[in-house]
């Protein structure tokens, strides 16, 4: 580890912390309906699309409007990608996906997951790209945040039962928030070296004198909605270690900065919104924590390196001319102090993109990511999906200080009972149940085995990760996993639904149920969420439900992997 590193780091999570407040506040106005700049263009989407702007749902309805939009654009996307071979836009004549695969590639984009079992650059068309990948960037990181913002007016508002139009707030997060940014940002990346065009594949000589092909494409468009709206997905098979999709340093901390950038603020935009800014603060605080201590234990199990390449005559020792620890499957151009915190900053969102391959992380390196995937990727999270995630293990933490004085529990002034806590206890199981069961299938299946490219410890960690990262939402991947069969396709896409739709559901239906509560004023037992003690409470609460949930499994893939290295053995 160096102080260079140490700076990189701090300085990273000191643009974190600046930008909550500034966007925060802006994010505040979108959904309150304030801000009208583009409001021509959005009553027009309302008047073609049939929308009633003034309709409150209630969370039935609300949650209706999420399944049957998703599930129809999924299933537009699938049609489109099985069609792909006769549609325009196909300079490289690519042929229609699979069924299984089209399956997989549909739910992944529906539910902001972007698992690519495949190749972008050999897969999927410039039409495929663009109508229906970035199309899903958009509008699954706008139901996200809809649905977060949702539970946010449930907490806030008195008896009224209702959160809120799906419609509205679908369009309001998409033609305010993520369009504007997206453009922005992605003439950036075109100013820093992202390529941006239509033109066919170039084939090239080399010095050696071999042919190579070099994939063209509109990538910086995709690019900066792939980190913006912490979806993830490459439109190179390499992602962000690409130097068409992140030629820079620049570009590198840009894309780390953009993929925290919604999830910071919207932890400033519930403290306005529930009129307790501290409150918010203190759940920012909460995530800072978990993310600081996972960067840095994935920063000093890389620099440390592997002691097996010590002992055959490896130098480890970080100089100015040796970059010393872990430097497999990682770009020199970003060394390992910005590999660990890429890797972190993408686990701990629900966004794929990575500047480094996972696989080639050490045990604990690798155990980084895993983990802050399986703690529900609340440390900010993905745009939406991270707060609210994070707010139903605050219902559980008030839950548990009720259950500590005795006292009914109450969340800024609303009593958490029965109903409550069945919402969040079912929540919470659904997200374990479907990574440890799909797990255990296939370690037990042949066709789950045969697609391992690694033995051992190693080989259950690509598994697990696999099922954490669907389950998750996250899109990234060991790598040393063969994705791309019938038996994966299916059981990740499956995963990958469960983990977006039977997570969000119930927790619609806890924002329903407490938008119909009174507010009542405090008291001197009501537990406050303001304090020191609730952020340690709340990370206390986050750390032990994963740790009891996956320590079983993580005992037996990173970890012993982790104490069979120090033994001399590699898997």
């Amino acid at each position: 580890m160096t102080t260079n590193g140490w700076l990189q780091i701090a300085f990273f999570s000191a643009c974190v912390m600046l930008v909550a407040k500034p966007l925060g506040i802006y994010l505040v106005r979108v959904y309150d309906g304030s801000l009208r700049w583009l409001a021509p263009v959005e009553r027009a989407i309302y008047r073609i699309a049939g929308i009633d702007p003034n309709e409150d749902q209630h969370w039935t309805r609300y949650a209706a409007g999420v399944l049957l939009f998703s599930a129809a654009s999924m299933l537009l996307t699938y049609i489109a990608l099985r069609l792909q071979a006769l549609l325009p836009l196909n300079p490289q004549g690519m042929a229609a996906l699979p069924p299984r695969q089209a399956f997989e590639t549909a739910a992944s984009f529906t539910t902001n997951t972007n698992w690519q079992s495949y190749s972008g650059e050999s897969t999927m068309s410039y039409l495929s790209q663009m109508m229906q990948l970035a199309f899903h960037n958009f509008v699954s990181s706008a139901v996200g945040m809809g649905v977060a913002v949702a539970l946010v007016r449930g907490i806030s508002r008195r008896s009224a039962g209702k959160l809120g139009n799906f419609w509205v707030d679908t369009v309001r997060g998409t033609l305010y928030v993520l369009l504007p940014f997206s453009l922005v940002f992605a003439l950036l990346l075109v100013q820093q070296g992202a390529i941006q065009n239509f033109r066919p594949y170039v084939e090239l000589t080399t010095l050696e004198g071999a042919k190579q092909v070099l994939a063209m494409g509109p990538v910086a468009s995709q690019e900066a909605i792939k980190q913006i709206g912490t979806n993830g997905g490459g439109f190179f098979n390499a992602n962000s270690a690409h130097p068409f999709e992140n030629p820079t340093p620049w570009t590198n901390f840009w894309q780390m900065l953009t993929i925290f950038l919604i999830p910071s603020a919207m932890t400033y935009m519930l403290g306005r919104m529930v009129k307790n800014q501290r409150h918010g603060w203190a759940v920012w605080s909460a995530m800072f924590v978990l993310f600081f201590g996972g960067v840095t234990t994935a920063y000093w199990a890389e620099a440390r390196g592997n002691p097996i390449h010590a002992e055959r005559g490896l130098d480890l020792a970080t100089t100015a001319t040796n970059p010393g620890g872990n430097m497999e499957g990682k770009e020199v151009r970003f060394g390992i102090a910005n590999s660990a915190l890429f890797a972190t900053v993408t686990t701990d969102a629900s966004c794929g993109a990575v500047n480094a391959m996972h696989d080639s992380f050490t045990p604990l390196g690798g155990l980084v990511p895993l983990v802050n995937m399986q703690l529900g990727e609340v440390v900010f999270g993905g745009v939406g999906a991270g707060l609210y995630g994070i707010l139903m293990m605050v219902v559980l933490t008030v839950f548990i200080a009720g259950l500590m004085v005795g006292r009914t529990p109450e969340y800024l002034g609303k009593k958490i009972q029965a109903r409550e806590v069945q919402m969040a206890m079912l929540y919470v199981l659904v997200f374990p149940a479907a990574i440890l069961v799909t797990t255990a299938i296939s370690v037990a299946s042949p066709m789950g085995l045969a697609g391992l490219n690694n033995q051992g410890p190693h080989g259950l960690s690509e598994i697990l990760y696999a099922f954490s990262s669907t389950a998750a939402n996250n899109g990234s991947a060991f790598a040393g996993l063969t994705g791309g069969t019938t038996y994966y396709n299916t059981m990740l896409g499956v995963t990958m639904l469960i983990g977006r739709f039977a997570m969000m559901v119930p927790m619609l239906a806890l924002a329903g149920f407490l938008a119909e509560k009174k507010i009542a004023p405090e008291s001197a037992g009501t537990f406050p969420v303001t304090s020191p003690l609730f952020v340690v409470l709340l990370v206390g609460v986050i750390v032990i439900v994963s740790a009891l949930t996956f320590f079983p499994a993580l005992a037996l893939g990173p970890i012993v992997e982790h104490l069979l290295m120090g033994a001399g053995r590699l898997f």
